[in-house]
């Protein structure tokens, strides 16, 4: 075969199919429609001579070629991967600013600026944390590149990415009366157990008010708290349990308090990366979306963000 025929694409997406384990899922990771993937396959298949996949009702497998090409394409495209990450590294440089709530950035803060600086030395970014109406604020005066924001808001021209969902768990000294004592229960059972809560300002409040108001419960809220230090330490002191994503759990600094999953399919917090349109992006803030999404997923892959889950884009927009 002639050394150029063969795209780097058709690499990438043939690495995508293996790993997935099926057409669809992989054009739905990819941001591409089934039939464009296929087709590209198809071709890389022919451009070998030699079938590289089996397709069957319930998915795809490699076949013999299949897992030899496997091994040698994951090596071209590190090889790539890391020809491109010496190159940028040495020409980005500049500032980009990430807006994110405190319970975001106990987990994905640090993560990030420490794979900003191994791969792009000359980046400085800049993390906020702070309330969802204060960073909004500062996002539509465009003193923020990027947002991570529980709401999508309605400007067509904002590149939208959803990045994850947490589960909530609940949060107490394990002697707080009302406090479960093990696993598997809903927010049904959390009526009688005294609650210290953000005020309704928060999109965090909304979704668990909504929880209990679909069970037909009343919440105990005995206090409101708008600083996550404050409301944890509250916690912490027995004063109340909290309803929070699980890395609210780092602010505690003693034993004695319980993280306990809630078990409801309805009640999640879903994070959505939000920036300016892509026009508008500098090569260096281009580059930081690619680590921070790159980030997270590794954080979630490897058991490091503890009821996550990745969230798939839709398969009306490319997620770049």
């Amino acid at each position: 075969m002639p050394a150029g025929t063969m795209e780097l694409r058709q690499i990438s997406y043939f690495i995508s199919v293996v790993e997935l384990g099926s057409m669809g899922k992989a054009a739905l990771s990819l941001g591409v429609t089934a039939s464009t993937l296929s087709q590209q396959i198809s071709r890389l298949e022919g451009e070998l001579s030699t079938v590289l996949l089996q397709r069957s009702s319930t998915g795809v497998v490699p076949t013999e070629a299949g897992l030899e090409f496997l091994r040698r394409a994951k090596t071209v495209m590190h090889h790539v991967e890391m020809a491109c990450t010496a190159t940028q590294s040495e020409r980005l440089s500049g500032k980009v600013s990430i807006g994110m709530a405190p319970t975001i950035a106990l987990r994905l803060a640090l993560p990030l600026l420490r794979a900003m600086q191994q791969r792009y030395p000359k980046i400085r970014v800049q993390i906020v944390e702070g309330m969802s109406g204060h960073l909004t604020t500062l996002f539509e005066a465009r003193k923020l590149d990027f947002l991570i924001s529980f709401d999508i808001g309605d400007n067509p021209r904002l590149g939208v990415f959803p990045l994850l969902r947490e589960g909530l768990f609940v949060m107490g000294r394990r002697d707080l009366p009302g406090m479960p004592d093990e696993s598997g229960f809903g927010i049904e059972h959390l009526e009688a157990l005294p609650l210290v809560m953000p005020t309704g300002r928060h999109t965090l409040v909304t979704l668990i008010m909504n929880a209990f108001r679909l069970k037909n419960v009343r919440p105990n809220i005995v206090l409101e708290v708008d600083g996550l230090n404050t409301l944890m330490g509250a916690v912490q002191e027995g004063m109340g349990a909290a309803i929070h994503p699980s890395s609210a759990m780092a602010l505690i600094r003693s034993g004695g308090v319980a993280c306990l999953p809630i078990v409801d399919p309805s009640l999640f917090r879903t994070s959505i990366l939000i920036g300016q349109p892509d026009e508008e992006l500098t090569p260096a803030a281009l580059a930081t979306r690619l680590t921070l999404k790159s980030v997270a997923r590794t954080l979630i892959e490897e058991g490091r963000w503890e009821g996550a889950r990745l969230e798939l884009p839709s398969p009306a927009r490319s997620d770049q």
